[in-house]
């Protein structure tokens, strides 16, 4: 099957110019209404579940998406690598018996999340899932703003490779400072849908855009845009091995190009989450831990539960403050006395705006200088300050509760050509995994 003309003849137009985002429409694969409701079917992204969320959401289909994206490791296992192998056997064998079903024609899907935040209150971000075309950071096209850890990206290229698919879709975000775009995805036809509710409370709803001349326009809109990756760092530079690995070809493959879900970032449910940090050891003792906090902070003690609100007001009034939780139920505030001090002692080398984020100190200049913590392996990741509280009291030694970073923050980083450390931002709600995968073998250059 070729794709219309109408898209080829934009596609010709988005090569021109190597500063241009590419992005085009697909056949995506979709669960068949008979494999069961989306519910017992999809799952958060692979990198924030747990081994007992997998285990969990493996019992509820023998179908459900986390058999793909988290194939499981047997103890009979001849090898590290089968796993992979049943991942890739997994998805053929639900092609053929109808578990998926192959979209008719290429496709752009209209994907809108609503969800409520305490205090906020109900919140609708809209974004498309297309394909685009890889890039080389350096072409300054498609632009990064966290670290990558590369143990994760092994794991990817692995069912990258075994697949031949992309199952999951990273997130992208592009300027649009009056909204245009974002009210022409809202207001696009679309061709029936497919809904649910994820675990989280988050409505879901997938509406493929096929009429030729609105994915054009949507095209059309986005082309000459830069791409922010919001989240996905590790999934886009295992494209890129991947891609790499092939070396020069004539033309476009289908190695070039993955699954992204695009939003504006104006639009109004566009939400970033902090992530806080769990210390699994702490190399000095309490008592040092405290001087040197000292030094620097003005440290007000308070129940833990109570941390996050108080480091809130405090930056909303302008201050640099971060949670301090131990075991026990201990809290503490630590307000910076003197910021312009924090931020010289980062490392040379750093632009003004990474020096000046909260988890740029946090790094930098609490583990790295006042604690002593030799590297990532004792740290813990996650956003919930509740979660985050509970396996202080269960054994880890220090949590460290943080308000997160703006959106304006992460694109002046990224443009500077700089990198967050990383797990610094947390868009929510996720993309959730399974309302439509893309098969490479599907590509029709």
């Amino acid at each position: 099957m070729t794709l219309p003309r109408v898209y080829q003849r934009d596609f010709q137009v988005l090569g021109i110019l190597n500063a241009m985002a590419a992005i085009r429409p697909f056949q995506g694969l979709r669960y068949s209404a008979e494999a069961g409701p989306l519910g017992i079917l999809t799952a958060p992204p692979y990198d924030v579940i747990s081994e007992e969320e997998r285990a969990s959401f493996s019992t509820r289909s023998p179908h459900n998406i986390v058999h793909l994206t988290l194939p499981e490791q047997k103890a009979d296992d001849r090898s590290k690598f089968i796993k992979y192998a049943r991942s890739a056997a997994a998805m053929a064998e639900w092609r053929r018996d109808g578990t998926f079903l192959l979209e008719d024609r290429p496709a752009i899907y209209r994907y809108t999340q609503r969800f409520t935040l305490p205090h906020v209150g109900e919140l609708t971000r809209t974004s498309i899932i297309a394909l685009i075309k890889t890039e080389p950071y350096e072409n300054g096209v498609v632009l990064p703003h966290e670290q990558t850890f590369p143990k994760h990206k092994e794991d990817r290229l692995r069912i990258l490779e075994a697949t031949r698919a992309h199952l999951e879709s990273i997130f992208g975000l592009f300027e649009d400072a009056n909204g245009h775009i974002h009210d022409a995805i809202v207001k696009s036809p679309v061709q029936g849908s497919v809904e649910t509710v994820s675990d989280d409370g988050t409505y879901q709803r997938l509406e493929p855009i096929t009429e030729p001349g609105a994915v054009n326009h949507l095209i059309g809109l986005i082309a000459d845009r830069k791409v922010w990756i919001a989240d996905g760092h590790h999934r886009y530079e295992t494209a890129r091995t991947f891609r790499e690995a092939l070396g020069e070809r004539d033309g476009l493959v289908a190695e070039d190009f993955m699954m992204i879900a695009l939003s504006s970032m104006s639009d109004p449910g566009l939400v970033l989450l902090p992530t806080h940090r769990v210390l699994t050891d702490i190399p000095v003792d309490p008592d040092t831990m405290m001087s040197r906090f000292g030094e620097l902070f003005h440290i007000k003690e308070t129940h833990n539960t109570r941390l996050m609100e108080a480091i809130e007001h405090d930056h909303r009034s302008g201050r640099m403050a971060f949670g301090l939780a131990l075991e026990g139920g201990d809290g503490y505030v630590l307000e910076a006395k003197d910021p312009e001090a924090l931020y010289a002692m980062v490392p040379a080398g750093q632009s003004e705006d990474l020096r000046k984020l909260d988890v740029t100190i946090l790094h930098s200049v609490i583990f790295d200088k006042l604690l002593t913590v030799p590297g990532l392996e004792t740290v813990k990741y996650t956003r919930d300050s509740h979660e985050a509280i509970t396996w202080v009291n269960e054994g880890d030694k220090a949590a460290f509760l943080m308000t997160p970073p703006t959106v304006d923050d992460m694109k002046r980083i990224a443009l500077g050509g700089e990198k967050m450390p990383q797990k610094s931002t947390y868009y929510f709600p996720k993309i959730l995994s399974g309302l439509v995968l893309w098969s490479l073998n599907d590509f029709h250059p």
